[in-house]
């Protein structure tokens, strides 16, 4: 069974007959300015791609992981997801709760025991906290930051957990789709290390989630099966192109993070004011625990606005507005929807 996501707006649009191009859509926490795709070379569309063109060094040094850490560019993180489930044996497998749900959906297909784990199981990574939990697990997959609640767990608390697992030939699977807008929490300094796996994406801070385009960083033993079990040619000389030169515009990125950073900031205070109680976020969505949720996305649908709607626990989940018109848009709809 396919799991819903967020971004199904021609779906909304038929079912509550407004007009795509009316709808506010802050269903998938993309970033809405996202990084200017310059004119792509014609040969790239007519020739294969090409694995020496130069992009897993450009991954390694924008990601600040080490030489020896192996990196397969592939097509968008999902695409790992899927595969890396299938190249361990059956076993046992913790997963975040709440989380990205295509994780334990991959492994559990994949004929793999899910272990879920609540918060209150970890507290929050926090040193000296009983770490007995991971005892039961082979593998350990981690949503850092947290979609959808935006926790973070510190890199020293992670480096604690994998080494625990790789003591016993396990791994930790760590998902940083959404890290990049806080790099300083990054484990790809590192990557390289027995089963440390980190898994990166160009759809979410760079705005990019149409070019289907991430990378996987891990030892090379991993990396080498999730090559052979991927196949040649599995990103695109265009997407291997444009996730480059974005990779290398450094300027780009400084000033995204700080538009970012600031516009997080600016629609928490305008969730908050309207008595819409911040549950978590990032840089790139907040977060909001309400009763009936999805009744209330419901009513935010009706007006042209698509939230994301999670129901264990009821939670709404927020991306930004991307103009000044859609702020006061999207003001205006949180108010009347408070009412």
């Amino acid at each position: 069974m396919m799991l819903e996501h967020g971004g199904r707006l021609n779906k909304a649009a038929e079912r509550c007959g407004i007009p795509r191009s009316e709808w506010l859509d802050l269903s998938t926490g993309i970033n809405p300015n996202g990084w200017p795709v310059p004119e792509i070379p014609a040969e790239l569309w007519q020739r294969l791609p090409e694995a020496d063109d130069g992009l897993e060094e450009v991954i390694r040094k924008w990601s600040g992981a080490p030489a020896e850490a192996a990196c397969v560019p592939v097509p968008g993180s999902q695409a790992a997801i899927m595969a890396l489930p299938k190249l361990r044996k059956p076993c046992r497998v913790g997963i975040p709760v709440p989380g990205y749900r295509e994780h334990g959906q991959s492994w559990r297909q994949a004929g793999h025991t899910i272990v879920p784990i609540a918060p209150e199981q970890t507290d929050g990574g926090a040193t000296g906290c009983d770490d007995r939990w991971l005892d039961r697990l082979d593998v350990l997959v981690w949503i850092n930051p947290n979609n959808p609640t935006g926790e973070i767990v510190p890199p020293s608390t992670l480096l604690r957990w994998h080494q625990q697992l790789q003591k016993r030939g396990g791994w930790l699977v760590v998902d940083e789709a959404f890290m990049d807008a806080t790099p300083a929490f990054s484990l790809a300094f590192r990557a390289g290390l027995p089963g440390l796996i980190i898994l990166r994406s160009l759809g979410k801070f760079f705005g990019l989630a149409g070019v289907r385009a991430g990378a996987v960083l891990a030892d090379p033993v991993v990396a080498g099966a999730l090559r052979s079990a991927l196949g040649p040619w599995v990103l695109g000389g265009p997407a291997r192109y444009v996730m480059a030169r974005a990779l290398e515009d450094h300027d780009w990125q400084q000033n995204a993070l700080h538009r970012l950073r600031g516009d997080s900031d600016k629609l928490r205070g305008l969730l908050q004011d309207s008595v819409f109680p911040v549950f978590g976020g990032s840089p790139l969505f907040q977060t909001v625990r309400v009763g009936q949720a999805s009744a209330l996305a419901e009513i935010f649908a009706r007006s042209g606005v698509l939230v994301r709607c999670f129901t264990q626990p009821e939670m709404l989940r927020f991306g930004l507005p991307g103009s000044s018109g859609e702020w006061k848009r999207l003001a205006e709809v949180i108010k009347a929807a408070a009412q």
